[in-house]
């Protein structure tokens, strides 16, 4: 069995995903294998995977679902998978060529019982780092951020810490829910090893989730009201709580439920909320009028 499992949801990226497989074929470390969590694509995925599978160059995993979204993705994925490590890889995005090389070599200097895993950076094609670099040796990811610390990071868990929390609910009708929940519950428990090497270099696509949070709060509502209940419950920051209270009154308002105090567990700051989620809800529907 291999030390690290890359997992990968894809969703009609059968163009994007050839430079994926090239620099997983090319890295350094083969100590990994790569499963490909197929959420419903209608383009060439499979028969792509097929013949990668075929190749013979890496170990590939390939499983196919229905459409359930990202975090539906990553529930298939956390099931599977065996290895002692994992981390996602989207679907345009690559590794640098030492990428692996990288994670298992930092995984052998650390408390393996401890820690749930190493949190490295990711890079623009350009070679620029997102945001700041780690200035402590162990963090949580909320604590990260809280310390003025920016930009997208790459997680790599342990299989048997992630796997021990919640699967993301899976809402009807919804395709979205933030996988930042499920790093919230882990940070009650555990802090993570850092990493200030490139482990990603990150491809923002135009119709990725990223550009088009608008749409999406109008669309999946549901799944940010658990965002926004499951980050007010365990958030270290009033500030953030504050701020999620907002997200929460303007995603009731485009649910039409009324109980939302009765559902908050931060209710007085929910009741101050109400008139900045009430302006959100209107530059939401301002946003997405088209």
């Amino acid at each position: 069995m291999k030390t690290l499992t890359i997992f990968t949801p894809a969703f009609n990226r059968a163009h994007l995903l050839p430079r994926l497989y090239e620099s997983l074929c090319n890295q350094t470390c083969q100590d990994f294998d790569w499963l490909v969590v197929d959420d419903g694509s209608s383009d060439d995925t499979k028969a792509l995977v097929a013949g990668w599978i075929a190749e013979n160059k890496i170990p590939i995993t390939y499983i196919y679902q229905e459409n359930q979204g990202m975090h539906g993705a990553h529930n298939t994925a956390y099931r599977v998978i065996k290895a002692t490590l994992n981390t996602c890889i989207d679907s345009d995005d690559y590794m640098p060529l030492n990428g692996v090389a990288l994670i298992l070599s930092k995984w052998e200097t650390i408390d393996q019982k401890k820690y749930a895993g190493i949190i490295g950076l990711d890079a623009l094609e350009s070679g620029a780092i997102l945001g700041s670099k780690f200035t402590t040796d162990y963090t949580t990811l909320e604590d990260f951020y809280l310390s003025g610390g920016t930009g997208d990071k790459k997680l790599v868990y342990r299989t048997d810490v992630i796997t021990k929390y919640p699967e993301y609910p899976i809402f009807e009708g919804e395709r979205y829910v933030g996988l930042g929940t499920k790093y919230l519950f882990v940070d009650k428990d555990y802090e993570m090893a850092t990493l200030n090497e490139v482990l990603v270099i990150v491809d923002y696509q135009p119709t990725g989730s990223s550009n088009t949070m608008f749409y999406q709060y109008m669309k999946y509502p549901k799944g940010f009201i658990y965002n926004r209940i499951t980050t007010m419950r365990f958030s270290k920051s009033t500030k953030r709580k504050f701020i999620e209270a907002i997200h929460y009154i303007s995603s009731c308002i485009i649910l039409k439920r009324s109980n939302f105090l009765k559902d908050s567990p931060e209710k007085l700051l929910t009741l101050l909320a109400v008139p900045f989620g009430i302006a959100l809800y209107l530059l939401i529907r301002f946003k997405t009028r088209t």
